[in-house]
């Protein structure tokens, strides 16, 4: 049995955010609840940030149903085609890093996962995470839980479903460390992004990036 002594659990999450990654590679185990429920307390369950030429974008998931009050386990949340969404987020890609370092490497898997025939949000979230962690080389172990699962979790896993990942601001011990970015525009660094934005301007050297973050907030 995967030891959870030290965990963070967290909803599925697309493409999450470099703060999330950080929380998730200090605690070594990533615990995903596939039975979350409430979705609309944060929605980065469907929606991630990426940088790019005309600035900061928010790229949207499209579900199948209202999201609000939405009482069906994540698990169930099923993905709606509508809006040839899916050219549409591989075309605001390329146009954010395209151009990138390590767009390249990456391009391919990558593609596969956005132009997939996934019809679970859980499922798309997974295999984008799989790209992630695989290609950043991160030393990352990542379970995912229904009910029944949870009973085995250890008492000390930190709770992170509805803390982070959310419009408002969380309260983690986690710093912003600036990295390289293609647009910084005007304002310079841009906190806040999609580990994608970290991965394609870093690559396997990102994980400096999310170490720092903890490092730096602990001192």
């Amino acid at each position: 049995m995967l030891d959870t002594s030290s965990a963070v659990m967290m909803g599925s999450m697309c493409a999450a955010s470099v703060r999330c990654y950080a929380a998730a590679l200090q605690a070594g185990v990533l615990l995903v609840d596939l039975d979350e429920r409430h979705l609309p307390l944060r929605h980065s369950h469907h929606r991630y940030i990426v940088d790019g030429p005309n600035g900061v974008q928010t790229l949207t998931v499209p579900l199948v149903g209202a999201t609000n009050n939405m009482m069906t386990p994540l698990r169930d949340v099923l993905i709606s085609e509508h809006g040839d969404w899916r050219r549409l987020h591989w075309g605001a890609l390329y146009s954010a890093y395209g151009r990138s370092p390590y767009f390249d490497y990456v391009a391919d898997d990558l593609s596969r996962v956005i132009h997939g025939s996934q019809r679970y949000l859980h499922e798309f979230n997974r295999q984008l995470h799989e790209v992630i962690v695989d290609f950043m080389d991160l030393p990352l172990a990542t379970r995912y839980m229904d009910q029944a699962g949870r009973e085995d979790v250890d008492d000390g896993v930190l709770d992170l479903r509805g803390r982070i990942g959310m419009k408002k601001a969380d309260t983690l011990p986690i710093a912003d460390v600036p990295y390289y970015q293609m647009w910084p525009g005007r304002d310079g660094f841009k906190a806040g992004m999609s580990i994608l934005d970290l991965m394609m301007n870093m690559g396997r050297e990102g994980i400096f990036t999310l170490l720092a973050m903890v490092q730096k907030a602990s001192r």
